[in-house]
């Protein structure tokens, strides 16, 4: 047994094999980063192993504390229901395994970060930041606050980062979508629209921003966030202000 916490990474899952793949590299790339760490991924729908069978394994071999990160960019339905809903079921089942459920992801700089190093990888240069319009696509929410957060990060991306125009855009549930978005920035005479997808890994409703992007002729598409450094560095403090948590005493977190 270990005195470390067990980092359990928790995806969405997708019928897409894509999405497995993805979130199998970018847990990949965080063992890299913190070798002797126990890095496990469990899904809540469509892939395996499901989350409560991972759980269940690791009960079994006396692991004794858990951290459960939700693979989630924001703190909507999935961190707030779907998720403390199957760790309180497991942790009603496995009394001697201590789950704590680490933040979201976002908002972060180093998530910024990673859509400015798949911009560049998609082609745009330092220089092209003052002539260019950036759509931020999300997966999209019917949580209010969700929404506002993606807003408040496209504002201040553009504060921070010298872009000419930052604008939110939705797959799904919200307004307005990824076509709508780069329209209204070449209608306000921006010479050059970039999207950024605002998701980890493909799948759906990345497709869909992909498609939007390609309808209203976007000049540069940026991949998804994938296995970006910054992002498996993000998994990490995200991990380690959990644990700093549970060494303080801090309940709240804490799954019961």
């Amino acid at each position: 047994m270990s005195a470390r916490p067990t980092l359990l990474v928790i995806a969405h899952g997708s019928r897409d094999p894509r999405h497995a793949a993805t979130v199998a590299a970018l847990c990949a790339r965080v063992r890299s980063l913190r070798p002797g760490l126990r890095v496990e991924v469990g899904h809540l729908d469509f892939n395996a192993p499901r989350v409560p069978r991972v759980l269940e394994r690791l009960a079994a071999e006396e692991t004794r504390d858990v951290v459960a990160l939700p693979l989630l960019l924001t703190r909507a339905f999935h961190a707030k229901a779907d998720i403390p809903a199957v760790l309180r079921e497991a942790a009603a089942r496995l009394p001697l395994l201590n789950i704590r459920q680490a933040e979201v992801l976002g908002p972060s700089t180093l998530l910024t970060a990673a859509l400015e190093r798949r911009l560049a990888e998609a082609g745009l240069r330092p220089g092209d930041r003052r002539s260019t319009g950036v759509v931020l696509a999300s997966a999209g929410s019917s949580d209010p606050e969700a929404i506002a957060v993606i807003a408040e990060i496209a504002r201040e991306w553009r504060r921070t980062a010298g872009w000419c125009a930052v604008r939110p855009a939705f797959a799904s549930a919200s307004l307005p979508r990824t076509a709508d978005a780069v329209r209204a920035l070449r209608a306000e005479g921006v010479a050059r629209v970039a999207v950024a997808p605002y998701v980890i890994a493909p799948g759906f409703l990345p497709d869909r921003i992909a498609a939007g992007a390609r309808e209203a002729r976007a000049d540069v598409l940026a991949p998804v966030l994938g296995d970006a450094p910054e992002l498996a560095r993000l998994l990490l403090r995200r991990y380690d202000q959990s644990v700093v948590a549970r060494a303080r005493g801090d309940l709240s977190s804490l799954i019961a």
